[in-house]
């Protein structure tokens, strides 16, 4: 009876998985990912090269672009927050939101930003202090060179960091439940073609194309996460993985996570995220308070005011006439980064928005997240620098000994709580791997099933399983090279979506809250709640006006 009802089970599943399938999306996105694994396969060091290539002549030639739009992203985010358009609701007028605020800006923060922070908190700000960045006029390893590191490691990952979410986010999720348009990104169209129109050509190469820029930036961040993780086992224990290992390991341990997305964003994504903030928040605080509590607030109220001074310099500096080379490295990898995650990161802040206003969810992606980043560079950039240069440990040295995934264990090992603080991390960096998997195999089954906000648990699989032999293969091929080149080549597409994302904004917010006002009749429905009709009747509305 148990095996009837299993295979009943099973064939329920598949069935499933073909109903709901968004045939051109899906079979597009897979054949071109399974063609990746077969040409990295076959051909690795070749792979590697042309990937490494391609983004040399990307970020010495197109640095601009990076850093321009993701100033105008920023420019148009404030406007949303502080415009006539921050009191529109993501969904209907007046609807409570589906999650409270801190289970949403759990869930922001540990799908979006926190698996970087956790890579990147223990080495970036070291590697500034030892190479200096072009603007900071100080000899590396010197105390002028310290603040700047930290300043630099703020400005990457501070305010700027989730505004590509927001601008990808916002107008899908208001025209999802606002005019109960599909959750996907070819929804951004739905302002020039309409609801009914998004199953055209433009619409089905939108979501091929956002599907492609997901893998992408997927590929990256768990490539980041499980070379840490293998990286410090290798380190504290001393086992060592082969190219096999690891393919199977980081595989293995895509799929096995991925599972957990079969619980769903209620019982697998919102607890995981709930957990991973706590933890997250534990490891800081008990750092800080163990580690050099008054060097790194010395250094961090120093570096903030490097900061809000040089803003808007570090914003706009291509690296003209030096070569690009330091913000080709660093900057332009860090925004083609995480634009190539704003396909699946603006998906997941849509499904998770519903019922918000759109100041909260500005605020949230412009303070909450620079108030839960800085804190933990503050003190992870002030505790490398400070171990440096006391003497208490060879931080650069154990780096190129072995390799950069390894710079938060000597961090950890070197200070009292050592076995700890040292215990901790490993288990912070697993939950943030889940949750990486979780989160983006979500948005690619949303991705390639029309929208579905909650795809069959047989298409995540399918996708962890692609995108975890992906990332095992980028480890093996090239390490942290090859992700890098990665992220920006993947990221170099969604300047095109970005710009999409905000003139759909602006016409379908105009209807509800007009910026320029020419009659009374004008200002009166200026002054009313968001409107609830579909943009058909609205159009009516205004003819009949």
């Amino acid at each position: 009876m148990r095996s009837k009802d299993s295979i009943r089970e099973g064939k329920s599943s598949v069935s499933r998985f073909v109903d709901e399938l968004d045939t051109t999306v899906f079979v597009a996105g897979f054949v071109l990912s399974l063609t990746a694994i077969v040409t990295f396969l076959t051909y690795p060091q070749l792979s590697v090269g042309a990937v490494l290539a391609v983004t040399d002549h990307i970020r010495y030639n197109y640095t601009w672009v990076y850093v321009v739009t993701m100033f105008l992203m920023l420019l148009f985010v404030l406007f949303l927050l502080f415009g006539k358009w921050r009191d529109i609701t993501l969904g209907k007028p007046a609807e409570d939101p589906e999650f409270t605020l801190f289970e949403f800006f759990a869930m922001m923060f540990s799908a979006g930003i926190a698996a970087g922070i956790v890579f990147w908190g223990p080495a970036e700000a070291i590697f500034h202090y030892d190479t200096v960045p072009p603007l900071i006029d100080a000899e590396s390893q010197m105390p002028a060179a310290a603040t700047g590191a930290v300043q630099y490691t703020l400005f990457h990952w501070g305010i700027y960091y989730l505004i590509p979410y927001t601008i990808i986010g916002i107008p899908i999720a208001f025209l999802s439940y606002r005019h109960d348009a599909p959750l996907r990104i070819s929804t951004l169209l739905v302002p020039f073609v309409g609801i009914d129109g998004l199953d055209n050509v433009w619409g089905k190469l939108l979501d091929i194309f956002a599907v492609l820029v997901t893998i992408g930036g997927i590929t990256t961040t768990l490539g980041f996460i499980g070379s840490q993780l293998l990286s410090g086992v290798q380190y504290t224990t001393g086992i060592t993985f082969g190219n096999t290992e690891t393919i199977l390991l980081i595989s293995g341990l895509t799929v096995v996570f991925t599972l957990s997305a079969v619980l769903g964003i209620e019982r697998g994504i919102r607890r995981l995220s709930l957990f991973n903030v706590i933890l997250f928040s534990i490891l800081g605080v008990l750092t800080f308070l163990v580690g050099p509590t008054n060097f790194i607030i010395n250094l961090g109220v120093q570096a903030t005011g490097g900061y809000l001074d040089d803003f808007f310099e570090m914003s706009l500096y291509t690296g003209m006439g030096e070569g690009n080379g330091w913000i080709g490295s660093w900057t332009v990898f860090y925004w083609a980064w995480v634009f190539s995650w704003a396909p699946f990161g603006g998906l997941f802040v849509a499904r998770i928005s519903r019922g918000r206003t759109v100041r909260e969810v500005a605020a949230a992606t412009i303070f909450g997240a620079t108030a839960g980043t800085l804190p933990w560079f503050y003190t992870m950039g002030g505790t490398a620098i400070w171990l440096q240069r006391s003497g208490r440990a060879n931080l650069l040295e154990e780096i190129s000994a072995h390799g950069i995934a390894i710079s938060g264990f000597p961090i950890f090992n070197a200070l009292p709580l050592g076995p700890l603080l040292g215990g901790l991390f490993p288990v912070l960096i697993t939950t943030f791997f889940l949750t990486s998997a979780d989160s983006s195999t979500l948005a690619l089954g949303m991705l390639t099933t029309g929208g579905k906000e909650s795809p069959s648990s047989l298409n995540r699989i399918i996708w962890g399983t692609l995108t975890g032999i992906l990332a095992s293969l980028l480890i093996v091929g090239g390490g942290v090279p090859a992700l890098r080149s990665l992220a920006i080549l993947s990221g170099l597409p969604f300047v095109a979506i970005a710009m999409l994302a905000i003139v759909a904004t602006s016409i379908e917010f105009r209807k509800v809250a007009p910026i320029f006002e020419r009659s009374a009749t004008d200002k009166e429905s200026s002054r009313l709640e968001p409107y609830e009709e579909s943009p058909k009747s609205h159009e009516e509305s205004q003819r009949k006006d």
